[in-house]
């Protein structure tokens, strides 16, 4: 990292009278950032951004506009009541609608193909165990939702797929996809159409809390001081809030070459929404496994994993594209933050800082969401 000083014309030009600094450029910061201007015209408002794009998961992701596969609520209820698993589900689901209503379906590239959950023979006591809560599901969910039948057993579709060895599907009616390229470029042009600043390749050091306001440190070796801090860094909080409740979460992602004859329509989940695929431009895009190795994955640096990577491949070739000679295009990776808990993290963690953080994988979903409610927080403190 270059040090430097700011120049007289750079704090004087793009810094002076800045009333709040939001961290982070994805998803959450974004949103945060337009409702602040929203609630508030007149004021100031700044996003930092470390990478030359929203570096994190906002364009690392699969694109699921997704609230909860069958697998995944039932495993989250080991751990969660009832009530948190609803009220997670319904803030997934609020968050869509936000979602949707800032950015335009047509601006997402929005399409409601369904959420698909697979099960393998190997799988069939867990499906069974599904299959007996679908209607209770589908009646509280459907509260949520609106969609009173959201969940059904779609075995006759998996001709049509083409999966080996996969003997069951369930079917969430109310999920779909989105292109998140389009989505976040979709976001940082109303931010700039609103007046927002953005600041590309700015890293935070650290932040320091006083009466006179926040003090940011960059990397770099500069400072700059505003009066309050909106922090949604997601998975790279504990750099900057070591006291949160949340952690990093590596995610492995592979996109094919376009898949001749691909019959893959939809979002589907595998494993408790740990594996996942879709169809991507005449393509196949999979990413997950993150629990063949938890405590490997658990780090907030971009890098490869040989051990998923060798699943995700196996997975590919041998149940999703079997007998076809299938390309990858490009491997990537994202960066999650979750915690011991799927309920995100929206507070005044000092008198002039604020974190909205861990969405626990659903971004997409949640993400609106949580940026406004982080915005609204900021202004009423």
């Amino acid at each position: 990292m270059i040090k430097y000083e700011l120049s007289y014309w750079e704090r004087e030009t793009f810094f002076k009278n800045l009333d709040i600094a939001v961290i982070g450029s994805g998803i959450v910061g974004l949103a945060a950032a337009i409702h602040l201007k929203t609630l508030d015209p007149t004021l100031r408002v700044a996003v930092l951004e470390r990478g030359p794009l929203p570096i994190g998961a906002s364009t690392r992701n699969a694109g699921f506009a997704c609230f909860g596969s069958m697998t995944e609520l039932l495993d989250d209820l080991t751990s969660m009541s009832e009530d948190d698993v609803l009220a997670v589900v319904e803030k997934r689901w609020r968050g869509l609608q936000r979602l949707r209503a800032l950015v335009g379906d047509a601006h997402l590239d929005f399409q409601m193909l369904g959420g698909y959950e697979m099960f393998t023979d190997e799988e069939e006591a867990i499906f069974q165990k599904c299959r007996a809560q679908i209607s209770d599901f589908n009646q509280k969910i459907g509260k949520i939702t609106g969609h009173p039948e959201a969940y059904k057993v779609v075995d006759e579709r998996l001709p049509r797929f083409g999966f080996q060895g996969v003997r069951h599907l369930i079917l969430n009616q109310a999920e779909g996809q989105v292109h998140t390229g389009k989505m976040m470029s979709a976001l940082l042009k109303k931010a700039l159409y609103d007046g927002i600043q953005i600041f590309n390749g700015i890293f935070v050091k650290d932040l320091k809390d006083s009466s006179q306001g926040v003090e940011i440190e960059m990397e770099s070796g500069w400072t700059i001081r505003v009066p309050k801090v909106l922090v949604a860094v997601n998975g790279f909080a504990k750099r900057l809030l070591p006291q949160a409740d949340v952690y990093p979460a590596r995610n492995q992602v592979l996109v094919t070459q376009p898949v001749r004859g691909l019959a893959v329509e939809g979002c589907f989940h595998y494993d408790r929404g740990y594996f996942y695929f879709r169809n991507l431009d005449g393509r196949i895009l999979l990413g997950g496994g993150r629990n063949l190795d938890l405590e490997k994955e658990k780090t907030d640096e971009f890098g490869s994993n040989a051990l998923i990577r060798r699943a995700l491949l196996k997975l590919l070739e041998t149940v999703i594209c079997p007998e076809q000679q299938v390309e990858i295009d490009a491997w990537w990776t994202g960066i999650l933050g979750l915690g011991p808990v799927k309920k995100p993290i929206v507070e005044q963690v000092s008198p002039n800082v604020t974190v909205a953080v861990r969405l626990s994988g659903m971004g997409v979903a949640i993400g609106t969401l949580v940026g406004q409610e982080g915005a609204e927080l900021v202004v009423k403190n």
